[in-house]
């Protein structure tokens, strides 16, 4: 039970430090609200009123989570991919290969789909 009281006081920090920052934040901080704070963040667009079934939403953003995704999925295998590199030899060459194939499909159809345009 001794070998984990260090991962216990690690813990007890972390926790009040977290406390004490948002305590802290909200009593040191300005408090200038407006009418532009207190409404939803939309992107930097003007939110438009909507009918009562919510009408669609641009599928460009959910093309741009997708890429960001799928990329961030890749980046996530090259990197155990490239340290262990001596050790895999050629199947880990051929097995990275089609992994990148495979994430290339994506990116092509991401950006036939206009999705890396921001206009």
């Amino acid at each position: 039970m001794n070998a984990y009281i260090p991962i216990l006081v690690l813990g007890v920090i972390a926790i009040a430090f977290a406390v004490v920052s948002v305590v802290l934040a909200s009593v040191v901080g300005p408090k200038r609200y407006n009418r532009a704070k207190l409404e939803a963040y939309e992107c930097g667009i003007e939110p438009a009123p909507r009918t009562a079934g919510g009408g669609r939403f641009p599928v460009k953003f959910y093309l741009t989570a997708m890429l960001f995704i799928i990329f961030d999925i890749e980046i996530v295998f090259l990197y155990p991919w490239a340290v262990h590199f001596d050790s895999l030899g050629l199947f880990g060459l051929a097995a990275m290969g089609l992994f990148i194939v495979n994430v290339s499909v994506a990116y092509a159809y991401e950006w036939r789909r206009g999705g890396l345009g921001w206009d």
